[in-house]
């Protein structure tokens, strides 16, 4: 190993002890005979101090040291004197006398400083990403990211949900934002889509008998940005069977508790209060109320009862508030027949904290003869529909359980929990407003021989004679 500590380990019981440390130096300072550095990586900061008297070779190297530098330490650990402590880092009882020094890679010097204090625009960030992700900020939030992520793996598990990874190549089903889409070579003039989320698989996960399924996934939407949106996002996925909406309330309750406990150390109360949204828009004129008092932090709520659908006046046509394939209530299936269909009640349900929408779900539809009323409602014929969610109606002929099913988004969690004011900062390589990555230059040109193959651009007419 090249290192037998990180960054952040050394503490006073670890004095006298040889050790070899490995990181970017993040401060020198010359003092003329001692030239002290800090040196950090990813678990912390290390003060290194370098004496010609101890190795006058590891001295004159060290004055060749400038900021970024990669550099290995070797040297006896020191107590520092009572007076000498520094309380702001947890290494700040000891430091390093070095004996040797290597410089691993030089750095030129960074566009800017790797300081949280320093005020640096999300251009030059997100520029030099590799830059941005060694300050606290950027790291901290990821590894709360991980965290998070961690905890929902056993957390799922243990309530016996299984892992299933679902298609990023599929069909097209434009029934929300835009796909993205992605030209096939082998069926020129056809394409793939990349998920916005994986609704229909999972749902078809319940129909072969899975029970219980989950997924941390990729989904992907073609739409304008905002601060809590990205063209691609991460989204914690679920679904069950034989259940109703206190089972999925129940899981998901459970999961944030522990969420909360583990990563803000806060016992946050449950079951989580609901809300119908008729009572929600009539007292907050808004779906996603905030409901924090002043001095919990965090207040979660359930807002229920949503509008199966609504009426698009430009279009002329009614279009569901959530997706076709949710349920609707039972006793509001008179409304069908009445077309009274502004009055029909959907199964579904927003969770919603501190007045952001954190996830969405719903009881589906499991029967064929139910999901064809609501595609007639929505104006798809059965052509259409046949031909956009056909897989789907098949699979329901052959033994759909009662099923239901949410996702959160991981990345609006993570800003929340880490004091963020955009996603953006919790993503390791986020997407700009416009939709372009800054670190790669994506999206980019093509050249024509790639067009060609996929059957987008026409030999010119020069190659064609």
């Amino acid at each position: 190993m090249l290192r037998s500590h990180t960054c952040g380990d050394l503490r006073k019981e670890h004095g006298n002890q040889e050790v070899a440390l490995c990181g970017w130096v993040a401060a020198r300072r010359d003092h003329g005979k001692l030239i002290f550095i800090d040196i950090r990586d990813r678990y912390g900061i290390t003060q290194v101090v370098f004496v010609p008297s101890v190795s006058k070779e590891a001295h004159q190297t060290a004055e060749k040291l400038g900021p970024e530098f990669v550099i290995r330490v070797k040297g006896k650990v020191a107590v520092r004197p009572p007076k000498m402590v520094n309380p702001d880092v947890p290494t700040g009882e000891v430091e390093v006398c070095a004996e040797h020094l290597e410089i691993i890679n030089e750095a030129k010097v960074p566009v800017f400083e790797i300081d949280d204090t320093v005020d640096v625009s999300e251009e030059h960030r997100l520029t030099y990403r590799y830059l941005d992700i060694r300050r606290s900020k950027v790291l901290e939030a990821l590894k709360t990211r991980h965290k998070i992520c961690s905890i929902i793996h056993k957390y799922m598990n243990e309530q016996q949900f299984l892992e299933v990874e679902t298609p990023v190549l599929t069909k097209s089903t434009p029934e929300g934002a835009r796909d993205f889409l992605v030209p096939a070579r082998l069926n020129p003039g056809k394409f793939f889509a990349l998920p916005q989320s994986p609704q229909l698989f999972k749902q078809i996960l319940m129909v072969s008998g899975l029970d219980r399924y989950y997924q941390i996934v990729k989904c992907f939407r073609d739409e304008d940005l905002r601060s809590d949106r990205q063209p691609e996002f991460t989204q914690l996925d679920m679904e069950m069977s034989f259940v109703s909406e206190e089972d999925i309330f129940t899981i998901t309750e459970g999961l944030f508790k522990e969420i909360f406990k583990q990563v803000k150390g806060i016992d946050i109360p449950t079951p989580f209060p609901r809300m119908t949204h008729q009572q929600a828009m009539a007292e907050y004129k808004s779906d996603k109320p905030d409901l924090r008092k002043e001095g919990e932090e965090f207040a979660f709520t359930w807002i229920i009862d949503f509008p199966m659908f609504k009426y698009n006046d430009e279009e002329k046509r009614w279009e569901s508030e959530h997706h076709p394939f949710t349920s609707l209530k039972e006793e509001d299936l008179k409304y069908i027949d009445s077309k009274e269909f502004g009055k029909i009640r959907a199964r579904s349900y927003d969770l919603v904290l501190n007045g952001s929408e954190l996830g969405s779900g719903s009881v589906r539809i499991h029967k064929k003869d139910i999901q064809k009323q609501i595609f007639d409602i929505i104006g798809f014929d059965e052509k259409e529909a046949t031909e956009r969610f056909g897989f789907l109606l098949r699979a329901f002929e052959y033994g759909a359980p009662i099923h239901a099913g949410a996702a959160y988004g991981v990345d609006r969690l993570v800003a929340i929990l880490c004091g963020l004011d955009s996603i953006r900062d919790t993503i390791a390589f986020p997407k700009t407003q416009k939709g372009s990555c800054l670190l790669t230059d994506a999206p980019s040109s093509v050249d024509d021989k790639q067009l060609q193959d996929l059957g987008l651009m026409k030999l010119s007419l020069e190659e064609d004679q």
